[in-house]
């Protein structure tokens, strides 16, 4: 069989990617534009301005990626796009350039759904094997699933609130630290300690999560605080949440372990880049002799080069999409 390369376009967010990836599992570039500085100012991402520097970008993200290889559009097998979920005016951006170089150049449209592309940034390093447990852990997202197969999904729980990501940015706020939330708790923990008496959330036997009590009792602690006049120690909190939010993630994975004697674990999202929750987990997987998959850093944040590794299989399937494809803001990892 002949090579299959892959032009895949991502704009989920606040990051412009776009990639060339060969056979599913090799990057042959990737180009990414990050607007983190912009929307820092603003504490979070700002919809409205996201979509606009989308359009501002993609087509020197494009210049840039095709740069960095020695292949044309020309020789591309098809294009692939994120269309769901994500911000509205973002996926838009992405989509309709997208389906613009499949109508020029006449090329197959894959749509992709940007979860299942998290999970698939493993098989970019390491090839995945069925079945599996994946993880999703991300700002919208915090789920786990069995995978059988390639786009064969079980979902087993989620999150029945906030996701994780979307807590760490919303304490990372309210502690005063910079956005993207999840790097600055993690950073602030490495030099504080778990004194706080925080939540567990969810402590059950289910495979479901919840963050929004959690949230809330840190940013209680900190107004309350306040209020009486009363310095917090923000490392010290920062550590006591992020311990209580990644320990309860592990304990429901090994919940997951031990029930379906799966060896396999795919790690997926923005938060897999969480050193603290890579480090236990493997520890975790160590004692159940099972396989961790963790992607790399670049592989963790918002990147390209993942839709084009879960574009792959539907390639192989014909499963293409027409230039009538809309995007999806809401979608979960088996909608």
């Amino acid at each position: 069989m002949n090579d299959v390369y892959i032009l895949a376009v991502e704009s989920s967010c606040d990051d412009t990617s776009i990639a060339i990836v060969k056979n599913g599992c090799e990057c042959i570039s990737l180009s990414i534009s990050s607007q983190i500085d912009v929307h820092n100012m603003y504490g979070g991402v700002v919809p409205e301005l996201a979509s606009r520097m989308h359009c501002e970008n993609i087509l020197y993200v494009l210049e840039d990626c095709l740069k960095k290889c020695n292949i044309t559009i020309k020789n591309i097998n098809a294009i692939a796009v994120t269309y769901k979920p994500g911000l509205l005016g973002s996926l838009l951006v992405g989509l309709e350039f997208a389906k613009t170089l499949a109508f020029i150049y006449n090329k197959p449209l894959i749509g992709v759904n940007h979860l299942i592309g998290h999970i698939y940034a493993n098989n970019l390093e390491d090839k995945l094997q069925f079945p599996l447990l994946a993880l999703v852990v991300s700002g919208g997202h915090t789920e786990i699933s069995i995978m059988h197969d390639n786009y064969h999904f079980e979902l087993l729980g989620s999150t029945l609130d906030d996701a994780i990501g979307e807590s760490f940015d919303k304490v990372a706020r309210v502690l005063g630290y910079p956005y993207p939330g999840g790097p600055s708790i993690e950073k602030a923990a490495l030099i504080g300690k778990n004194t706080y008496n925080l939540p567990r959330p969810v402590n059950d036997e289910t495979y479901n999560f919840s963050y929004s009590g959690l949230k809330s009792q840190v940013i209680n602690i900190v107004n309350n605080a306040k209020q009486k006049n009363i310095e917090i120690n923000k490392e010290d909190l920062a550590c006591s949440f992020q311990t209580v939010a990644i320990d309860e993630i592990v304990r429901k994975v090994e919940l997951a372990l031990k029930n379906t004697n799966i060896k396999r674990l795919a790690l997926a999202g923005g938060v897999s880049a969480n050193k603290y929750l890579k480090n236990n987990l493997q520890i975790l997987c160590d004692k159940y002799g099972a396989k961790l998959y963790k992607p790399s850093i670049i592989y963790c944040t918002d990147n390209a080069a993942m839709i084009g590794a879960a574009a792959y299989p539907l390639y192989l399937n014909n499963d293409f999409k027409d230039l009538t494809l809309d995007a999806n803001s809401n979608a979960d990892l088996v909608a």
